[in-house]
């Protein structure tokens, strides 16, 4: 059985508005050029589905399936289905590591989107991944890494967000670096035909700056992380009101800028 994986985000609007912005141009461009139509897709951890349709739609018709542990946010991705008419998409409830979800032969690509990052073993859950797919098969991979993260201005209250979201992943067993791991955990996976790339998204804009800042200082504030960092004796709520104020705040400098950096691999099976 899998280890008990804690995310670290939980599921509230704050976390799923920013799910939702995913699209392939966006979130999966390394993988782009591996796509065609008809290519068996299997998307691990896939969230409320935006990404999981957009890539559908360059592999139909292809099928494609999306997982995800939690219930409500596969039930959520099943109206985005069917909204945008994704007609070669199923979506499952339960972890693809204990679930047969794989299409006969296996899937010709398993790709995962920001999840090794939340998992207590992800050279097991590439492994896993792995399993999933026949041989030349494409494992895809894409996490953030919060250590490489940049912005200006500089903002202390910001320097103690990022020293706190890794202390709150910590405790959880995650790892939020993932991004600069993703090659050593693939090769520790038995992946030895690897491609190993980066690319960010940039907030610099006074919309987007507004948008990336507002959704973290919901998420330190009002949900599953800053509960965490409670608990946990990391902060208090005083101090989680401190950092979404200064969220706030960076979000009006007119030279404000914020780099999220990812790292991401394919690797041949």
């Amino acid at each position: 059985m899998p280890p008990d994986d804690v995310y670290t985000h939980g599921h509230q609007d704050a976390v799923l508005r920013s799910h939702r912005w995913r699209t392939a141009e966006n979130s999966a461009a390394y993988l782009l050029p591996h796509l065609a139509p008809g290519t068996t897709l299997l998307d691990v951890g896939c969230g409320p589905g935006t990404l999981t349709a957009d890539l559908a739609a360059r592999v139909a018709p292809g099928r494609v399936v999306g997982v995800d542990v939690a219930a409500d946010v596969v039930a959520a991705a099943a109206d985005h289905v069917a909204a945008v008419g994704a007609t070669n998409v199923t979506v499952v409830a339960g972890d693809f590591r204990t679930l047969d979800i794989a299409p006969p032969g296996g899937a010709d690509v398993v790709h995962a989107h920001q999840v090794l990052q939340h998992l207590r073993d992800p050279v097991g859950a590439l492994a896993a991944m792995a399993g999933l797919a026949p041989p030349g098969g494409l494992v895809a991979a894409r996490d953030a890494d919060y250590g490489a993260m940049t912005w200006a201005p500089a903002d202390e209250r910001l320097d103690r967000w990022a020293a706190l979201y890794h202390a709150v992943t910590r405790h959880n067993g995650a790892e939020a670096d993932a991004g600069r791991h993703l090659l050593g955990w693939a090769r520790a996976a038995g992946l030895d035909d690897v491609r190993y790339t980066t690319s960010t998204w940039t907030f610099a804009t006074p919309e987007d700056r507004t948008w990336w800042a507002d959704l973290w200082a919901e998420r330190v504030a009002a949900t599953t992380l800053g509960d965490q960092a409670v608990e946990y004796g990391l902060a208090s709520r005083a101090d989680l009101a401190e950092i979404a104020t200064g969220w706030r705040e960076w979000a009006t400098q007119p030279d404000g800028v914020f780099v999220v950096v990812h790292g991401e691999i394919l690797a041949r099976v």
